[in-house]
């Protein structure tokens, strides 16, 4: 059950990485990979922050503030020099490396022994119910799980339906008109790069978010965590349009959520299985192709005739 509820925990931090990659990848249609750069800046800032005695609260909310500075600095390479949308990525995520280096001052950076917000769960958890274990179903969970699960699943909740009600804004609406037709929507009258260096800071900021948070909730941070972030992030866009599809608004967003915490529940039933952690980036690939190619397999399977329609078996 420790298990389980750590990888749910995990999948719903997560959500906001899939939730800024839903931004900037399907809403935006920008291919944004600054990601790998604004998750551990994210994680870097709080990090430093908290072994500062920084309020917890504050020191997540920075480091959203850095996300959506990383996030701005590419959508004004794109905008207003005119670099490549991918390159553009490549070129801040490239620069964060040093930039988070420089911030923490070494590679990694403890917080077994700071106050977190994992810390202030874990003491809700005590003052609410006193300590010990919780007993779910026959299991045992310890307070500290089952209240950061609690706290982060609020958390997502209240994150996914403020952004569901953004993008019905005005603003928002504009937002997606300029990933859907840019054309049309510049000749409404709307700043199309604004809008694109908007949402790319919306983005990162809620990737940073999501660094903030895992730091908090891993104890530590590393220089090396957003390795492959990216690629995570799509894997559960794309499980999620698989499992709720992408028919509207709404749905996209819940299938975000459902596609991260889908995606580590399976990276934890393959290391509960005995997986070598050496070989989970190549097993994280596979579960991307199989995300990518899944759809289209079962579509072509539900068009293909039956066999005696095929060979016209039973026609009259």
């Amino acid at each position: 059950m420790t298990l389980l509820i750590g990888a749910l925990s995990l999948g719903l931090i997560l959500s906001f990485l899939a939730l800024g990659v839903l931004i900037s990848f399907k809403i935006l249609r920008f291919p944004d990979i600054t990601a790998d750069g604004s998750l551990p800046l994210g994680a870097a800032i709080a990090a430093v922050l908290l072994v500062q005695g920084v309020e917890p609260t504050l020191a997540t909310a920075a480091a959203f503030c850095g996300g959506l500075i990383a996030g701005a600095i590419t959508g004004v390479l794109h905008t207003r020099f005119k670099i490549h949308g991918l390159l553009a990525g490549i070129l801040v995520m490239t620069a964060l490396y040093s930039v988070n280096l420089d911030i923490m001052g070494r590679s990694n950076v403890p917080l077994i022994s700071e106050v977190t917000l994992a810390s202030y769960a874990e003491r809700t958890g005590a003052a609410v119910l006193g300590h010990g274990n919780l007993n779910l179903w026959g299991w045992e969970v310890s307070i500290r799980d089952a209240f950061v699960f609690g706290g982060v699943l609020i958390a997502i909740s209240v994150a996914g339906v403020c952004l569901y009600l953004f993008f019905r804004t005005n603003l928002g609406t504009a937002m997606r008109a300029a990933g859907e037709n840019d054309q049309m929507i510049r000749a409404l009258g709307v700043n199309v790069e604004h809008m694109i260096t908007f949402g790319l800071a919306f983005s990162n900021g809620l990737i940073g978010l999501a660094g903030a948070l895992l730091a908090q909730y891993q104890g530590f941070a590393d220089i090396q965590m957003g390795i492959g972030m990216i690629v995570l992030g799509l894997a559960s866009v794309i499980i999620g349009d698989a499992l709720v599809g992408s028919g509207s608004l709404g749905l996209s967003v819940a299938g975000a959520v459902m596609g991260s915490v889908l995606f580590r529940l399976l990276v934890a039933i393959a290391l509960r299985w005995g997986l070598d952690p050496n070989d989970l980036k190549l097993v994280t690939a596979v579960f991307v192709f199989l995300a990518l190619v899944a759809p289209n397999f079962l579509s072509r399977l539900g068009k293909r005739p039956a066999l005696g329609e095929a060979s016209g078996i039973g026609a009259r």
